[in-house]
């Protein structure tokens, strides 16, 4: 698909203004990841504000840069992820367990109820489900520092 005909622009108020290739203008579109936390760059749907889908994007890359960060944007300012720095101390090695962390947002803590609560993604990339149901990312585990790998291998 071309994108060459298409617009996206934010109006007075904020919002997302999606243009198609008719010229028809569509208002309040919101964009919607279908992998959020997998492929987040690919499988993006921009939705009316009747809930149909007006247009599928099979990757971010495809469309023009100005669009891909609005898009981005948007998408960022409604994600709650947040990632998993350090892993500063476990209470204990059985689970629940409570887990002190360094994230991006700053220092937490949070318990961890099971091990089946770990979910590997591809690479070295883990997602971890909290007691109060925040999902926590840890994009690279190989990538950090050695007392947070050892910690971590613990619960693997």
């Amino acid at each position: 698909m071309t994108f060459q005909n298409l617009s996206l622009q934010r109006d007075a108020h904020g919002l997302l203004v999606y243009t198609d290739a008719q010229g028809q203008r569509h208002e309040g579109v919101v964009p919607v990841r279908a992998f959020p936390l997998s492929a987040p760059d690919e499988g993006v749907s921009l939705v009316g504000s009747d809930g149909h889908e007006l247009l599928w994007i099979d990757r971010l890359s495809q469309v023009p840069a100005a669009m891909a960060e609005l898009i981005r944007e948007e998408l960022a300012s409604r994600d709650f992820v947040p990632v998993i720095r350090a892993l500063l101390d476990v209470s204990t090695f059985a689970t629940p367990s409570t887990w002190t962390v360094e994230t991006d947002r700053g220092p937490t803590s949070f318990i961890l109820k099971s091990e089946d609560d770990i979910r590997r993604l591809p690479g070295s990339a883990l997602l971890i489900n909290s007691s109060h149901g925040v999902v926590w990312s840890i994009p690279d585990r190989m990538g950090m520092d050695k007392h947070s790998r050892k910690l971590l291998e613990r619960f693997l």
